[in-house]
This record gives C-alpha cells, sequence and structure tokens, in this order.
C-alpha cells in the first residue's frame, strides 16, 4: 500500500503539522503552499501564480507542473486529461496516476461554511480577500468525482473538520469517504 497526502489550501488545514506527514508518504500540494513548506509536487494551475513560482526558481529545484510550462525554467506541464482542472484537482489526479493506493485530502473545504474566502491564504498575493465571499466549489466537486471514476482502485479519503463544508455528491461514488481530523491524527499524528 502506498499512501499520498495531497494538500488544499483551506482553512482545515492550518492546524496540521506538514512535516510530520513526511515518511508516511509522498506529500502532493498546490500554488502558495511552497511559500511555507515544500511539498513533493507542487501544482499551480493559474497563470500568475504560476509564472511567479517558475520565475522565482523553484521549478528548477523542486517537481513543479502546471499547465503552461515557460521554458527553460524547469516546469512540467500537466497531463492532457486533467490540464483544464483545478490546482488541487491537478495534484489529486497527479498522486491517482503515481498509483498510489490511498490518497488523504487534507484542507479540501470544498467551500466555505461560512460567508467568507475559505482559504489559508486569503488576504495575499494572487488571493481574494479574508472577508470575500466563498469559491463556487461545483467545479472542484465534479473535477474530483471525475478523477475518482478515472482511477476506482484508489481510495480516495478526505479529512474532514469544522471548517469542511458537506459534499453529498460524494456519497454515491464508492471510492471517496470521509475521516474526521482528529482520527487522521491518531494514525499520522500532527
Amino acid at each position: 500500500m502506498t499512501v499520498a497526502f495531497v494538500l488544499g489550501n483551506g482553512q482545515s488545514r492550518k492546524n496540521i503539522d506538514l512535516t510530520s506527514l513526511r515518511g508516511h508518504g509522498r506529500i502532493y500540494g498546490c500554488n502558495a503552499l511552497y511559500r511555507d513548506f515544500e511539498p513533493d509536487v507542487l501544482v499551480a494551475a493559474d497563470r500568475a501564480i504560476s509564472e511567479q513560482i517558475q520565475h522565482s526558481g523553484y521549478a528548477k529545484t523542486h517537481c513543479f507542473y502546471t499547465r503552461k510550462p515557460i521554458p527553460e525554467l524547469g516546469a512540467l506541464r500537466v497531463p492532457d486529461p486533467y490540464w483544464g482542472f483545478s490546482s488541487g484537482q491537478i495534484a489529486l489526479a497527479l498522486a491517482c496516476l503515481a498509483d498510489h493506493t490511498t490518497v488523504y485530502l487534507l484542507g479540501y473545504d470544498l467551500g466555505s461554511v461560512t460567508d467568507q474566502f475559505n482559504n489559508v491564504y486569503a488576504g495575499t498575493e494572487f488571493y481574494k480577500a479574508v472577508s470575500a465571499r466563498p469559491t463556487y466549489a461545483g467545479n472542484w466537486i465534479k473535477q474530483t468525482i471525475r478523477i475518482a471514476q478515472d482511477f476506482p482502485r484508489t481510495q480516495i479519503v478526505r479529512i474532514m473538520a469544522a471548517e469542511s463544508a458537506p459534499t453529498v455528491e460524494f456519497d454515491r461514488i464508492s471510492n471517496i469517504s470521509h475521516l474526521p481530523l482528529n482520527q487522521f491524527f491518531q494514525q499520522f499524528g500532527s
């Protein structure tokens, strides 16, 4: 059994010691995560942050995927079936393509339980203000379901915390399950 952790940037991730995941599985992340933590694989689909990451030199020394790599800066191109997907879902797809048998989704809040933008980087460059309305999660949900259907033998486990929005759409997908954050901590510490 091989394990992967895919890190979204939802608020539920803020109390997780990401370094505690090292040694338990491969770590995938997206967008501004590289400011605070170096995952094994980083993904950024949006042009502005992707270009910043590439121009910073990060992609020359780390595994970084984006839709449109800048020549000579080290980035890899997102695989075609998932080229149009969002960053977090591309990271999930890459973990599935790498044949991990279990993929844990952390910080995949998929919307907000409040009327405010749910992101640990809210108010910083390339992100909406803390007081902004939540991002529509429908596309993220559809893309996650598509990936789960493309990889039926991969178990996708979404870690749930108080900040995580419910997703009844996942209830009918046999290889997507939910695990409370406290139970995740019991398995992997933090």
